[in-house]
């Protein structure tokens, strides 16, 4: 499980690095995850450490969600002060991720063309 740890430590550190260098606008620990997530599909295969560390992490992620939490109490009068602006930002990006899917969505399968089983242009009794 340590070695896994470890591939997980060294890609968020690889990059912090590259976020910090480029100067780009996300955070590190993603950027890490995108390069792993490169150098898995290149290896073609998840190493066993690497496995069993994401395993081990995996049944505990509700621990996760605990410093989460303590600090939504923490906050909590202020979540209720400013709840109706925390609900209408939350209802608004909510409505808006789901039609930049939408939209993106169909055209990408208006690229695709008739091709795709379930579209319109789809004939299902052969060619």
């Amino acid at each position: 499980m340590l070695a896994g740890l470890t591939w997980l430590l060294v890609f968020q550190c690889l990059g912090e690095v590259l976020v910090r260098l480029l100067r780009l606008p996300v955070p590190g620990p993603v950027a890490g995850m995108v390069l792993l997530f490169v150098a898995l599909r290149l290896r073609a295969a998840v190493p066993a450490p690497l496995e069993d560390a994401a395993d081990g992490l995996l049944r505990h992620l509700s621990l996760l969600f605990v410093p989460a939490g303590v600090g939504v109490m923490l906050h909590f009068s202020r979540l209720a002060e400013e709840g109706l602006a925390l609900t209408v930002a939350l209802v608004a990006s909510t409505a808006l991720a789901i039609a930049t899917a939408a939209v993106v969505m169909r055209a990408l399968i208006r690229r695709r063309g008739p091709s795709v089983p379930g579209s319109r242009g789809d004939r299902a009794g052969g060619p």
